[in-house]
C-alpha cells in the first residue's frame, strides 16, 4: 500500500482500473478519462494517479503512451498487473436467450469475440465497463461485460463468467507520479525515443547498446510520431534504475544517438 493518501483513477467506480487502484490504497477519486487522471496529478489534486497501460492480449493502450509522450511530464512510480475475468452481467432474472444486445468498453468486447460470436449477440462499446453496467439497468435484453465489482455496485448480476476469448488475459497498470520512486534492488525503467529516419540501421544500434551491457527488454512498443507516416516514437522498458551507473551511462549513450529522449520513470517491478 502507499499509504494515507489521495489516488485518481480511470472510473467510475466499478472499473478494472478502480480494482487496480484498490490494491495501493483507498481514499480513491474517480476521473472519466485517461488525460484527466494525468492532469489531476500534475495539478497536484491528488499525489498517484492510475490507468491502464497494456494488456496481453489487445497490446498497449495508445492513449497512455501517447499522452505520457506529448502531454505530460509525469513519473511511473509503481506498476500494478492484474488478472483480468470478464463476466457476462445481466438483470436480476435474465436468461441467455432474453440478450440481444451487449455493452462495453471497447477492450473487453475485443477480448470476448468469440463469446459474442457464438450467441450471435449485437456489440456496443461503451466508455466503461462500469458504464456499460449501469446503462443497462432495468433491460433484460441488454447485457453488459465486466468484472464482479461492477455488478455488486450497480445490484445486477454474473449470467456467465470468465467469457474472455483467452485464459492468460491480464491488464499492467501504471500509477503515475510527479516524483521518482527511490530504488530497492528490484527494479525497472521506461523510455521513450525517436532515432534519426535518414540514417540506416539507428535502431539496430540502440537495441544494440542493451545487448552489449547484458540488459534484458522488458517491452519495446511502437507509436507514432504524429509528425507524419512513417516516423515513430519507440518506447521500451528494461531491468534497472536510472540510478543505477550502468543505467546511467545507457541512457546517456542513447541520448547520444537519438534526437528525442524522455524517461519516463524507474520503479518496482510487480
Amino acid at each position: 500500500m502507499i499509504g494515507i493518501t489521495s489516488i485518481s483513477f480511470l472510473g467510475p467506480k466499478g472499473t478494472f482500473t478502480h480494482e487496480a487502484a484498490n490494491l495501493i490504497g483507498d481514499d480513491l477519486i474517480p476521473y472519466c478519462t485517461i488525460p484527466a487522471v494525468m492532469e489531476s496529478v500534475v495539478g497536484n489534486e491528488v499525489e498517484f494517479g492510475v490507468v491502464p497501460i497494456e494488456n496481453s492480449i489487445e497490446g498497449a493502450v495508445g492513449v497512455t503512451l501517447d499522452s505520457l509522450a506529448h502531454k505530460f511530464d509525469l513519473k511511473i512510480y509503481k506498476e500494478i498487473i492484474i488478472s483480468i475475468n470478464q463476466n457476462l452481467i445481466v438483470n436480476p432474472g435474465c436468461r441467455m436467450d432474453d440478450i440481444k444486445d451487449v455493452y462495453s468498453h471497447a477492450q473487453a468486447i475485443a477480448q470476448c469475440q468469440e463469446f459474442i460470436s457464438a450467441h450471435k449477440i449485437q456489440p456496443h462499446y461503451a466508455i466503461s465497463t462500469a458504464n456499460a453496467a449501469k446503462s443497462i439497468i432495468g433491460d433484460k435484453s441488454k447485457a453488459a461485460i465486466g468484472n464482479v465489482k461492477a455488478a455488486e455496485i450497480y445490484g445486477l448480476d454474473i449470467l456467465r463468467a470468465n467469457i474472455q476469448d483467452r485464459d492468460n488475459n491480464e491488464t499492467r497498470f501504471i500509477v503515475l507520479s510527479n516524483k521518482d520512486h527511490r530504488p530497492t534492488g528490484n527494479d525497472k525503467t521506461s523510455i521513450i525515443f525517436s532515432i534519426y529516419e535518414d540514417r540506416p540501421g539507428e535502431l539496430y544500434k540502440i537495441l544494440g547498446i542493451f545487448q552489449k551491457n547484458n540488459i534484458n527488454l522488458t517491452k519495446i512498443e511502437s507509436r507514432p510520431s504524429k509528425k507524419g507516416l512513417g516516423r515513430y516514437l519507440f518506447f521500451i522498458d528494461f531491468y534497472g534504475h536510472k540510478d543505477d551507473s550502468m543505467v546511467e551511462n545507457i541512457i546517456s549513450e542513447i541520448d547520444d544517438n537519438t534526437y528525442f529522449l524522455k524517461i519516463l520513470g524507474s520503479y518496482p517491478e510487480f
